[in-house]
């Protein structure tokens, strides 16, 4: 278990037509460190953004795809997606406002 800081837990938003209809029911998809654990990616939004209360965090795991090019067999990074959802009297994330 690598000894990870809040700000090292939440790489980026992700930005795609499904998530921002999320948006609507307090939502928001974050791509997180892939050894990043619920508990610590609620610490790490409740920490990074003002007045937002977390209720729950579900988070999706992803191998890396089998990648060939000639006779180098490889594999992409594995990664980590998580949906956080806020509370009804949590205030809204600002990354997201002007999308």
């Amino acid at each position: 278990m690598a000894d990870l800081k809040y700000y090292d837990i939440l790489l980026k938003p992700v930005v795609t037509e499904k998530s921002m209809s999320q948006m609507s029911a307090k939502k928001y998809v974050f791509s997180v460190h892939p050894d990043a654990t619920k508990i610590q990616i609620k610490e790490a939004v409740e920490k990074l953004f003002d007045g937002v209360k977390v209720e729950s965090v579900n988070t999706m795991n992803y191998k890396g795809k089998k990648k060939r090019r000639r006779y180098i067999v490889g594999m992409t990074a594995k990664r980590k997606k998580a949906v956080v959802q806020l509370s009804a009297a949590s205030k809204e994330i600002e990354v997201f406002a002007g999308m």
